[in-house]
């Protein structure tokens, strides 16, 4: 009894032994029930739990399309395939769209049964495969998953789980780096099309005259190279997502062909004469101030407002440095997996994260941990580690002498070095006022290092705002 589970329901015994002998010798584990009503007792409880139910469609008592019914509300993903000795089109339309596999027509022949069964739970195996692969895709993009306590980030987490449940169009608005897509992909896998495509593209990626063949497709001779037709983006997509990154650098032309797919759902490949429909939800996004564009005369107006029907717009990193600590911690976590190693953040690198403005946000800081920890000798990343902006760490020199002083020179020499001579950031590393680095590089080097003891200055009191360099 280790083959496929499938359940015969008919009130007719001569199908039911036939059945049950003939799928038998198949390899497959068979039930039987004479009624709709005996079915549901045994499935119920749990008598019986099949992968596959072959039923009847007229029987004493209740049908097999409100067998169908009753079963499209239980947590199972039984397939079921609906036979009737009456030839009748919209009955079979009917059974279709309640979603039975198949419908087949008695006198039947139990070859084409075989077969029918046969690719019945082939296609099972293949569902449960791809919504294995869907749940590992859209893990990272859990509902849960989403990091920061800021009231901004908490408003834009409400926001998102509102729009799970329905396919209006959204409009991200956010500087680079800031997870505007990250966003996009959060909503479709938390939505009902979470097993439809998510299809991304950039469109600054991708020439102008190309655009428009990339997402709407092109027919054989629509131009030079077209030897063949080619699928768009958008119908490709089926009913899931179309994600537009960089919507606001798209031209008048292309935003006037965009227009007519959110207005009427419609669009034409390059080429083509007929118009082709599309059901994919459109999302876009942006970091340019589209509300100027529209000013301009850059941008239609119309598609501004087609595509902001919910707009949300993502803070810098720097608005929100309550959430660095979070973000960064959970980062860790996630490279340390990819690099299959620990990942540890002391209490200062967590500080100088904290402190640092972070001009592209979040890609930023995913990239500075990243290298930190490829680098870092031990699991625990320490500030010299890390590596802000373009600037390469320093290299690492052993102090010319032992003293505390002269330790403390050559390691504001490194971090001087790390920041590309930045004193502001420098700083904020050290954790020491603007004012008390710059009386530390102001003495002369010689004099500390001769100098036995450490020396108390004043303005030594850290500080998170140093004066601007």
């Amino acid at each position: 009894m280790t083959g496929p589970s499938i359940l015969v329901v008919d009130d007719d015994l001569s199908i039911r032994e036939t059945f049950l002998r003939q799928l038998a010798t198949e390899g497959y584990n068979v039930a039987a029930a004479e009624s709709a009503e005996r079915a549901m007792t045994m499935i119920a409880q749990r008598q019986v739990e099949p992968g596959l139910i072959l039923t009847d469609l007229r029987m004493p008592g209740l049908s097999g399309l409100e067998l169908l019914a009753w079963l499209r509300d239980l947590p199972h993903d039984a397939d079921v395939i609906m036979m009737t000795a009456h030839e009748d089109m919209e009955t079979a339309l009917a059974a279709i769209k309640g979603g039975a596999y198949e419908f087949l027509v008695k006198p039947l022949d139990l070859d084409q049964v075989e077969l029918v069964i046969a690719r019945c739970f082939r296609d099972r195996g293949v569902r449960r495969r791809m919504r294995h692969l869907v749940a590992e895709a859209a893990e990272p993009y859990a509902l849960k998953r989403l990091v920061g306590r800021d009231p901004k980030m908490i408003e834009i987490s409400k926001t998102i789980g509102s729009l799970t449940t329905n396919r209006a169009p959204v409009l991200i608005r956010g500087e680079t780096g800031t997870g505007k897509e990250v966003i996009a992909r959060t909503i479709h896998y938390n939505s009902p099309a979470a097993e439809e495509p998510f299809v991304a593209i950039n469109c600054t990626a991708i020439p102008e005259p190309l655009l428009e063949s990339e997402l709407f497709g092109h027919v054989r001779g629509a131009f030079t190279g077209a030897s063949a037709d080619r699928k768009g983006r958008f119908e490709l997509a089926g009913s899931g997502t179309v994600f537009l990154d960089e919507i606001g650098d798209v031209s008048p032309v292309f935003q006037a062909k965009l227009l007519r797919v959110l207005q009427d759902g419609e669009f034409y490949p390059v080429g083509a004469e007929r118009a082709r429909r599309t059901t994919a939800r459109v999302m876009a996004a942006t970091h340019r101030p589209l509300e100027e564009l529209v000013r301009e005369g850059k941008f239609r107006e119309d598609l501004y407002f087609r595509l902001r029907v919910v707009e949300i717009v993502i803070p810098p990193l720097r608005e929100r440095r309550g959430d660095i600590r979070a973000i960064a911690t959970a980062l860790a976590t996630r490279i340390g997996h990819e690099l299959h190693k620990d990942v540890i953040l002391a209490e200062p690198v967590l500080r100088a994260l904290e402190r640092y403005d972070w001009p592209g946000n979040v890609r930023e800081l995913e990239n500075t941990l990243t290298r930190a920890a490829v680098l870092a000798r031990t699991s625990a990343i320490a500030i010299e580690d890390l590596s802000f902006g373009s600037m390469a760490t320093a290299p690492r020199e052993a102090p010319r002498d032992l003293t505390l002083d002269a330790a403390m020179l050559d390691h504001v020499e490194r971090v001087l070095a790390q920041t590309g001579g930045n004193k502001r950031q420098a700083a904020l590393l050290l954790d020491i006022s603007r004012q008390r680095l710059d009386r530390i590089l102001a003495r002369d080097a010689g004099a500390i290092r001769n100098n036995g003891g450490s020396e108390s200055l004043p303005g030594d009191q850290p500080t998170s705002a140093p004066d601007s360099e």
